[in-house]
């Protein structure tokens, strides 16, 4: 971006109201979240990765809402689930420490593969 356009961006910024740029920014946000979620449940993108990576529109995203949209996963199964990791439903994903990611990807490769964690620590 030149400095031309970074300044019209500014000025933009400036005129828009507050609660018009909030609005921008969530929808914005919303639709992110629905592509990926359309992914995760087509197999394009895995649950593991998301939680590996943690792209900019799921970092206030909670884990509940991420896991739910894999293919034949509900409430019940994502509950049981965070339950054996010792995660809360509501935990936001941008929030998880370096080794809750680590346990949370572990685990749902684990699944995903349909092997038990402690085959895939031996292998």
């Amino acid at each position: 971006m030149d400095a031309a356009s970074m300044a019209a961006a500014s000025t933009t910024d400036r005129t828009t109201p507050q609660h018009l740029q909030a609005l921008e920014r969530a929808n914005r946000v919303r639709l992110a979240r629905a592509a990926l979620k359309r992914e995760i449940a087509s197999g394009g993108v895995s649950a593991a990765d998301v939680v590996r990576d943690c792209p900019w529109e799921t970092e206030t995203m909670p884990l509940s809402e991420l896991l739910a949209s894999q293919r034949r996963w509900g409430r019940t199964r994502v509950r049981k689930f965070l339950q054996t990791v010792s995660l809360s439903e509501q935990k936001r994903l941008g929030s998880l420490t370096s080794r809750q990611r680590v346990v949370l990807t572990d685990h749902l490769e684990a699944k995903q593969t349909g092997r038990h964690l402690d085959e895939m620590l031996v292998a």
